[in-house]
């Protein structure tokens, strides 16, 4: 146990909706003590369905009770995060409530380090499922790709059964160094009665690339942070984030592009849609430091509402330091096309077929960006199968 998280996380009040970052995600009713964790807990031995079928390089499992790393390749660390490791904490610390919540108590933590020049023609799959009632799972990764590695990484986050009432906690850090390119995965289908909160910052040096892709389809209600971190000239990244969200879902993704180095480049296209009473909050910020010059970046966020009762909030934000870059930003909320609905159902398909098609169209640039085709396949059929029959 970390002794100065713990001070910190007992110091740090709840968020509440006074803060600007937590203004529309209201945790009243929400005390993350009561929740145990610990191999103590009755954990489900069912396995939960998975969203994806891969042919993986490396497996690992994650549960309240521990982790187990089932197969890892030769000549590439995949393996228990070592609490000492020197890069532990350097990007996500304990500045932050539920950060610090992470920082002090996590039990659980996979290490992932490819050496330098070392290519995977299969990607590395971690898998954490929260089995447990009442329960309380955190879990840390540690991601670094030596100059000149290429590898894909995914992670996926489910409940062992969807009435689980549950807590989860993740925090990770990647390190993506000279001229890699790393493809990272994030997928959470956790139950409707599981909080969930996610502090993931990444680093991208000289010349390197990070695709990522993140897609939010369960939780109740929580946090979800994403920063890139563009420290060397040339470094790029790309986020693409998909959602969708029905009955009294809450989902919040809070994003952060900062550009240190000249010539850098970031794209983050986040769309979502929503049903029933459900709420997505998305606040997105591009920051271009003083020596940032030549700064290409852009942030959207665009939510097809499903019910007339739905709320989608897009807070775009810029805050720019240098005078040689070109920023942009769109954020957008409709409802959908009436005469795009009844034209389809008027050539014979029920409402339900009509919705649809009206959401694989809205999502289809999105999904076109995942460049890794079993992911792109499970975002679209996830994605669809939210509509309800009938």
């Amino acid at each position: 146990m970390n002794a100065e998280a713990l001070e910190r996380y007992q110091a740090l009040p709840l968020p509440d909706t006074t803060q600007e970052h937590w203004r529309f995600t209201d945790l009243r009713g929400f005390d993350p003590d009561v929740f145990s964790r610990g191999q103590t807990l009755a954990v489900q031995d069912v396995p939960a369905k998975t969203m994806l079928e891969l042919d993986v390089a490396g497996l690992a499992t994650i549960t309240e009770s521990g982790i187990s790393v089932e197969r890892a390749p030769d000549g590439i660390t995949f393996q228990r995060l070592d609490e000492g490791h020197e890069r532990l904490y350097s990007l996500v610390g304990w500045d932050e409530k539920f950060a610090a919540h992470n920082a002090a108590v996590w039990q659980h933590g996979l290490l992932v380090h490819v050496p330098k020049g070392v290519e995977l023609d299969k990607p590395l799959y971690v898998r954490i499922t929260s089995s447990a009632n009442e329960s309380a799972l955190f879990w840390r990764l540690l991601v670094i790709a030596d100059p000149g590695a290429r590898f894909t990484l995914v992670e996926e986050v489910v409940s062992s059964r969807p009435d689980l009432h549950a807590y989860t906690n993740e925090a990770a850090e990647l390190f993506v160094g000279d001229g890699a390119k790393l493809e990272y995965v994030s997928l959470q289908n956790l139950s409707r009665e599981t909080w969930h909160f996610a502090s993931h910052h990444a680093r991208v040096e000289r010349d390197a690339e990070l695709d990522w892709v993140a897609g939010g389809f369960g939780s109740k209600k929580g946090k979800v942070r994403i920063q890139n971190d563009l420290a060397g000239e040339g470094a790029t990244s790309r986020v693409t984030g998909a959602y969708f969200t029905d009955g009294e879902q809450h989902l919040d993704y809070d994003t952060f592009q900062e550009h240190i180095a000249p010539n850098t480049t970031s794209d983050f296209a986040f769309k979502g849609a929503l049903r029933d009473h459900s709420t997505a909050v998305w606040r997105g910020m591009i920051r271009v430091e003083p020596d940032a010059q030549k700064t290409n970046a852009y942030q959207e966020n665009r939510n097809l509402m499903l019910s007339p009762t739905t709320h989608a909030v897009p807070i775009p934000g810029l805050e720019i330091m240098a005078n040689d870059v070109r920023c942009t930003h769109g954020a957008t909320v409709g409802r959908v096309d009436r005469e795009q609905l009844f034209y389809l159902m008027a050539r014979g398909l029920t409402r339900s077929e009509a919705e649809r098609l009206i959401v694989r169209g809205f999502f289809e640039d999105v999904l076109a960006r995942v460049e890794l085709e079993p992911v792109r396949e499970a975002l679209a059929t996830a994605l669809e199968a939210r509509i309800p029959q009938g």
